[in-house]
């Protein structure tokens, strides 16, 4: 590795979210809880969509896609933190510490870019119906989830070129539970200059255009609506865009307070608790929103669930 033999050191130290040893153990049942919470509730929502197949829509085809990447999302960071502890260690490679990144950021980027394509979905099926199948088509549907992975994709490769030319010096302790960019930047002993302009600037385009088209979906929405004239109908809908805009809220609050301020304004303690959020809190909601707002996806999982008990 060409970055290792740059850096001084050859590994990285993961001192988790609390160094008190009855925090640990309460820290590792709550993230094993969630950690498993995250993956049941999202392959539920898999299967459930694979075997009905009224839900083959683009709709579903979208949320299935984020389901998916929500499990690959918690199972980059949690695993190892669960591993760490049950194992009483810290470490992890430098090449390690710059994959975990790698695919904690693609992540990240699909999970932004996914939910700006369902809002663009409900802002073509809500105020454009009659076009709707002409729109959204299933070649369309598959270009755009490409798409999706290409450009997350390539601008992580950016940011983890940009990181593995970076020295490492002396002190190899990160305040995380995962090889996050700001600790290794406060770490890093070079001039992390270019590194924090990019994060600033094409990161920043990179998440903030998504999280636009989000917000114009939905004002799109939220005007048609109140023109339907059953008051029953515009409660379901604003009940269900609430829903999803407070996960959207959620999940981009929180990235933009940890990356798109200045490095020396970073706290340890409060990049980790918003870190969190995104990393394991927000992938455990989603499919249990998508499910609790979504008729035809519950009468899908109690019919499975009914079916797998009537075999059993």
């Amino acid at each position: 590795m060409r970055g290792a033999n740059r850096s001084g050191v050859s590994e990285f130290l993961l001192l988790g979210l609390s160094r008190q040893p009855q925090q640990q153990q309460l820290l590792f049942v709550l993230f094993l809880t969630m950690y498993l919470a995250t993956v049941l509730g999202n392959l539920l929502i898999l299967l459930a969509v694979g075997a009905d197949s009224r839900l083959h829509t683009p709709m579903y085809f979208f949320l299935s896609t984020l389901s998916f990447v929500d499990v690959c999302f918690s199972s980059t960071t949690v695993p190892k933190m669960l591993a760490n502890h049950i194992l009483g260690s810290q470490s992890i490679s430098f090449s390690a510490c710059l994959t975990q990144m790698y695919f904690v950021f693609m992540f990240v980027d699909m999970d932004n870019f996914l939910l700006a394509v369902m809002a663009y979905d409900r802002f073509v099926a809500v105020c454009r119906p009659l076009h709707y199948t002409t729109k959204m088509t299933p070649q369309r549907c598959a270009l755009l989830v490409a798409v999706s992975w290409v450009i997350a994709n390539l601008n992580v490769l950016l940011h983890t070129l940009l990181m593995a030319r970076l020295s490492f010096c002396a002190d190899n302790a990160i305040p995380h539970f995962f090889c996050d960019a700001t600790p290794l930047l406060t770490l890093s002993c070079s001039d992390t200059r270019l590194n924090e302009v990019m994060i600033l600037t094409e990161g920043a385009l990179i998440m903030i255009t998504p999280f636009v088209c989000i917000l114009t979906s939905y004002i799109h929405i939220a005007s048609a609506v109140l023109r339907v004239p059953s008051p029953k109908g515009r409660r379901k809908a604003f009940s269900t865009c609430g829903s999803h805009l407070a996960v959207v809220s959620l999940f981009y609050g929180t990235i933009i307070a940890v990356y798109f301020n200045p490095l020396s304004s970073h706290s340890s303690v409060k990049d980790a608790a918003a870190t969190v959020m995104y990393t394991v809190v927000t992938p455990m909601l989603n499919p249990f929103i998508s499910s609790l707002r979504n008729r035809d996806l519950k009468r899908s999982l109690l019919k499975m669930t009914g079916r797998n008990t009537h075999s059993s």
